[in-house]
């Protein structure tokens, strides 16, 4: 009756090594207990292995997982009679539901009752997870009853159900009102690891990159090209097919979906294939596609746009396809004459550079290889239209037209100057590999000095922001070097990014050395449109970076000149130099400028410590790459917006732009930059309090930091697990962690972060009784604080010295630092400070003094976020007498439901696992619960509970 049928009721030992690699990386359940998802995505896109990998992760109860027959598709209740008797097989005893041959006969509420009964038999009295795989090849009747589960699972009980369909069609009616989950393209890290995987890491780093960008996150089609290439190829040792995903390849995934087609639907979709081939957005105006279509067809009734609706989507004027791949499929299984006839009838429609693209890729294939004097003209005139920025055009589209005009161009110094135009435009777009293949084109027409000075300068922006920041060092230099006699003000830039790189390595000397090459260097030249914005590990989110190589300057190169003098200046600890440079790029500033000028500023003005300048500047450049389709700018300068709001102390905000700059990095191909936002989301959610967060995004960090030598993202990791340690009441170990950063010695952390670690590590160190340690350290805080970058700094020096100071001097410290709490803002530094000198004066039973502290320091840690703090502040007022509400420590009746029965549980002996099978829930539930019971009743042990409980219990209430 089914393809693949099983059941399991336990998941395998080794159910998270099931190849994640394989799907799109999801965190958390994919649906929750007594709920359904309706999962989709691309064709080949991995819905069945993440099925497979849910039901193999669900340990709370059986799993039902049923894989659709397409024969049975016309079988009445073929499906549901395949998952009723799945149903029953787990159990002892068949439920009481009619025999499954027995179905064809019921009605709609009956096939109901009849799939909830054997339901709620299988799951006994535990949870259910049902998986159904293609569930749209189910037959209709099937497809109803169990569209009906879906919208309602509860009906049967403690039912979770998965259902998978694919997301380039319409939804069946059946499934309407199941909430999708749709599963988005692979990473490129992601796609590389499977690619290593499949193949034991034989497949050429090269080739790899090549498989990766033409897959666009595809698992099938990645592993389609994976075994369609032979192994010289695999090893780089034979060049690749061009293209690799040829039209054999992309019509076998899609399926059978376009075999049905009519010739004049496969007109209607060429056109539009063709149409939005370099789209920004993947549609396209619905007019002039229609005008191209009478074109082709002489005006024929065919012509009028009516396409089918399973593959096309027509809306507010726009085109779309349901499925990229399939768009792909499209265009590459027609003939090279029916393109070049697509693209001949689009191009009398369309005005523009848009026009002029479609002209060049009308272009026969044999005039990109001979001298064509009508191909070179076009050649020209496309080259010119991409180059002014006084046509609208998006980078990708630029991109596209300096690439095409290239492949046109007989000569061969255009034919270079075209690709490195393409390139500079294919990294503002987001998409560095393709500008990677574009440089190693300009490197093999063995260009001349400048040219090939300008190609590494791209070259080195790009490893920058994904790849070896040492890498990208030697790179900008050698650019500098080859640019210096031609172009001082690019050879300029290349000096700022190889400074950029050696500060995003911790290379302090190597900073230096590039920053002091770079004092000489003046003038200006025409190289327009290279991007400055940040070098994918720009450490200006902390407040000490710049913001990457640019080739160009809004209006000349002070911008550049300044921000180098003031790093420079700031790293020989000559600190009124540096402001007053840095001052000077921040006010030059303003909204409207480029890209690059803002990143400039927000770089500058976190070095500063200026958090509205940087919080302004940053805004202004992700408001302008929006609105000028620069994608690389996104996550940088999301980035700056995270860091920048990390330091206000509002990590709420904080980690929605980390978020944001996240995803928008992994689309871009920038892991430095995503590195960082994983750093800072790991700083985020280690003030939230959510440990299990911080555990995941500081591996991901220190995963690329180690393989691209990160420092100061391995640095902000390891700042944010000390961070835990410290919120959670675990000193000792906060310290443990912090002291190699911050202490003078080979592994000291990151220059521009181990400074702001500093106030923890005294905290860690004092709480711990460790105090002495971080004398020496206080006093190299105090430099810092005195140079005015951090705006926290005064009064956190202040605190730290209280913490450290003898009694008749503490309690002055901790009133003068909550002073300059006053000026600085911020409620989470001030919250700490409320928060240390509260614990003091209650160890020193100054208890009224106390209970005001302490309430302060609640009131700010509830504020901003800060949970684990803010546990600890109840902890705190319990063990002054009160709690947080006015009621004695050790209280039940602050609990919630849930903690009560958690309570009720420990004291009955009960283990966590033991306690988690009785609720219903995960281990890791109750240890997260039972955590937030020991804080907010005092108590350090499950004895210690247990005794409360019984005491409780034994103390009569109060009238």
């Amino acid at each position: 009756m089914t393809g693949q049928t099983t059941v399991r009721h336990t998941a395998p030992p080794d159910v998270r090594r099931d190849r994640p690699t394989a799907v799109p990386e999801r965190t958390g359940a994919p649906v929750a207990e007594g709920e359904a998802r309706l999962v989709t995505g691309e064709p080949g896109c991995g819905r069945s292995r993440f099925l497979d990998r849910a039901a193999r992760a669900f340990t709370a109860g059986p799993v039902v997982y049923v894989r659709a027959d397409p024969d049975s598709a016309t079988v009445p209740h073929a499906g549901l009679r395949a998952l009723l008797r799945l149903s029953a097989e787990p159990r002892a005893h068949r439920p009481a539901v009619p025999p499954p041959d027995g179905l064809d006969g019921l009605d709609g509420p009956s096939a109901d009752a009849a799939l909830r009964s054997a339901l709620r038999a299988a799951r006994a009295d535990g949870p259910l997870l049902v998986c159904v795989d293609d569930a749209h090849l189910w037959d209709p009747a099937s497809r109803a009853a169990l569209g009906r589960l879906g919208r309602d699972p509860r009906a049967a009980g403690a039912v979770s159900l998965l259902l998978t369909a694919p997301g380039h069609r319409p939804v069946d009616p059946e499934f309407a009102g199941i909430p999708p989950l749709r599963l988005d393209p692979l990473t490129a890290a992601a796609s590389a690891a499977l690619l290593d995987e499949e193949s034991g890491g034989s497949v050429d780093r090269g080739v790899r990159d090549d498989l990766v960008a033409e897959a666009e996150g595809n698992p099938a089609l990645l592993l389609a090209l994976l075994r369609s290439l032979t192994p010289a190829q695999l090893r780089g040792r034979a060049p690749l097919p061009r293209p690799p995903a040829d039209a054999e390849i992309l019509t076998g995934l899609v399926g059978g979906c376009l075999s049905a087609l009519t010739a004049e639907e496969d007109q209607v979709l060429l056109t539009a294939a063709a149409a939005v081939r370099e789209a920004e957005d993947d549609s396209a105006a619905v007019a002039p596609v229609r005008r191209a279509l009478a074109r082709l067809t002489g005006g024929a009734p065919a012509a009028r746009l009516d396409p089918p609706p399973e593959l096309l989507v027509l809306s507010d004027g726009r085109l779309r396809f349901r499925s990229a791949l399939v768009r792909r499929a499209l265009y590459a299984r027609a003939g090279e004459r029916e393109r070049r006839a697509a693209h001949r009838a689009l191009a009398a429609q369309e005005a523009g550079l848009p026009g002029l693209l479609h002209r060049a890729w009308a272009v026969p294939a044999d005039a990109t290889t001979v001298a064509d004097g009508a191909a070179a003209a076009l050649a020209t005139r496309l080259a010119a239209a991409a180059a002014d920025p006084a046509v609208p055009a998006s980078p990708r589209l630029r991109c596209a037209a300096l690439a095409r005009a290239a492949d046109l161009t007989g000569d061969g110094r255009d034919r270079a100057r075209h690709r490195l135009a393409a390139a500079q435009q294919a990294l503002l777009a987001g998409q560095p590999h393709r500008a990677l293949r574009l440089l190693d084109a300009v490197r093999t027409g063995a260009p001349g000095a400048e040219l090939r000075g300008r190609a590494e300068l791209l070259r080195g922006a790009a490893l920058l922001r994904d790849g070896p920041v040492d890498e990208a060092r030697a790179t900008l230099l050698l650019a500098k070097s080859l640019l210096a006699a031609h172009a001082p003000a690019a050879a300029l830039a290349a000096t700022l990014g190889a400074a950029d790189a050696a500060w995003a390595a911790g290379d302090v000397p190597g900073c230096l050395e590039a920053l002091a090459e770079g004092r000489g260097e003046q003038g200006r030249d025409g190289l327009s449109g290279t991007p400055a914005g940040p070098g994918a590990d720009t450490p200006a989110g902390t407040g000490a970076g710049a913001a990457g190589p640019a080739a160009s300057l809004p209006s000349g190169d002070d911008v550049l000149r300044e921000h180098r003098r003031g790093m420079l200046a700031l790293l020989e600890r000559r600190f009124e130099a540096a402001v007053r440079s840095l001052r000077r790029v921040v006010d030059g500033a303003a909204p409207g400028d480029r890209v690059e000028t803002l990143l400039r500023a927000a770089a500058a003005a976190l070095l500063m410590g200026d958090l509205v300048g940087a919080r302004g500047a940053a805004t202004a450049a992700l408001v302008a790459a929006r609105t000028q389709g620069e994608a690389a700018a996104l996550g940088p300068a999301l980035e700056y917006l995270a860091y920048t709001e990390l330091r206000a102390g509002r990590h709420g905000l904080a980690r929605t732009h980390a978020e944001e700059g996240l995803r928008a990095a992994h689309r871009a191909g920038q892991r430095n930059t995503a590195a960082h936002h994983h750093a800072a989301q790991a700083l985020a959610a280690s003030i939230d309090g959510d440990a299990d967060a911080v555990a995941r995004h500081v591996r991901h960090a220190q995963e690329i930091s180690l393989r691209h030598g990160l420092a100061q993202a391995a640095t902000l990791a390891e700042w944010a697990l000390a961070r835990v340690d410290l919120g959670e009441g675990r000193p000792a170990e906060a310290a443990d962690r912090l002291g190699p950063l911050v202490r003078p010695g080979p592994g000291r952390g990151h220059f521009a972060v181990w400074m702001l670690a500093v106030p923890c590590f005294v905290e860690a160190a004092a709480r711990a009784g460790r105090g002495g340690s971080a004398g020496p350290v206080v006093e190299e805080f105090a430099e810092w604080a005195r140079f005015g970058a951090d705006p926290q700094a005064p009064a956190q020096l202040l605190r730290c010295r209280a913490l450290l100071a003898p009694p008749d001097r503490a309690d002055g410290l901790y009133e003068s630092a909550l002073a300059l709490h006053e000026t600085a803002g911020g409620d989470f530094e001030r919250a700490r400070t409320e928060f240390l000198y509260g614990q003091w004066l209650r160890r020193r039973r100054r208890l009224r003094e106390a209970r005001d502290r302490l309430g302060a320091a609640l009131v700010g840690f509830e504020r901003c976020g800060a949970r684990a703090w803010a546990a600890q502040a109840r902890a705190e007022l319990r063990a002054n007498g009160t709690s947080a509400g006015g009621a004695r420590a050790g209280d039940l009746s602050a609990l919630t439901p849930q903690q009560l029965r958690i309570v009720h549980h420990v004291a009955g002996g009960a283990t966590n696992r033991e306690i988690a099978q009785a609720l219903t829930v995960s281990t890791r539930t109750v240890d997260y619960h039972l955590r937030k019971v020991f804080a907010a009743l005092g108590v350090r042990s499950r004895v210690e509970l247990a005794r409360l409980v019984e005491q409780t219990e034994k103390t009569p209430a109060h009238p």
